[in-house]
């Protein structure tokens, strides 16, 4: 039976640094995989932190997001217009609420997200979030918690400041590797020069050494939150 599988983000382009091989390979075996992205993702880059000053850039942003999720095959892509970097301005329950209505929506087995310990503000709200949505009271239907790495974010945050990302769930990308590639070129604006850790050569490194970690030419690395086994009668979880 084929996976739903759920990936929550708080930025365009979180989704295809953190997993986007991933996401294609759950999409190549049949599975399904709908993508949220709560942020705008630009304003805090201007002096001017008003949306609609920069409803030209918010545009480009989001036809980059269209294309990169289009290039990786996603069944569906929602977006949604949060604050750069402000998401600790806003009631925690009226993400979590917006959370909780794609969860309902789209019932993913496999849930995807962002590491505590990352720097940036928005992604520990958006994975406090998420834990609160995806709580396992009954009747819940995701059974494979998982938390991705974001470069230029997770390693940024020092040890003793956080929990630090150790990853224990590794997945083999390396016949999707060029399928993340292409993705984050799609997100030209928001990439680096190298030595960068958002630099397209930091990034292949990255997913070389998460490979080679594992014996495989490309892997991403994935902390694996909660898996619940299902019991005999009660339906089947596959994993992923």
């Amino acid at each position: 039976m084929p996976n739903k599988v759920a990936v929550i983000v708080a930025h365009p382009d979180d989704e295809i640094l953190g997993c986007a091989g991933t996401m294609a390979k759950h999409l190549q075996t049949g599975d399904e995989v709908h993508v949220l992205i709560l942020g705008e993702g630009i304003t805090s880059r201007g002096k001017d932190r008003d949306a609609e000053c920069h409803a030209p850039e918010l545009s480009d942003l989001g036809r980059a997001a269209e294309e990169a999720n289009r290039i990786v095959g996603v069944t569906s892509l929602t977006r949604k217009n949060l604050p750069d970097n402000r998401m600790d301005s806003l009631d925690r329950l009226d993400i979590i609420k917006i959370i909780e209505d794609f969860i309902q929506k789209h019932r993913p087995n496999i849930l995807y997200t962002h590491h505590i310990g990352d720097v940036n503000i928005d992604h520990r709200r958006i994975h406090e979030a998420v834990i609160t949505a995806s709580r396992p009271i009954p009747g819940n239907f995701i059974t494979t918690l998982l938390f991705f790495e974001t470069p230029s974010s997770t390693e940024w945050q020092p040890v003793l400041s956080a929990p630090a990302f150790v990853p224990n769930w590794f997945v083999d990308i390396s016949e999707t590797w060029n399928i993340k590639l292409k993705a984050l070129k799609a997100y030209d604006s928001e990439l680096r020069s190298w030595p960068h850790p958002r630099s397209l050569q930091a990034l292949e490194h990255l997913a070389r050494w998460r490979g080679a970690t594992i014996g495989v030419s490309a892997a991403e690395a994935f902390f694996l939150g909660r898996k619940i086994v299902i019991c005999e009668g009660q339906g089947k979880d596959v994993g992923t």
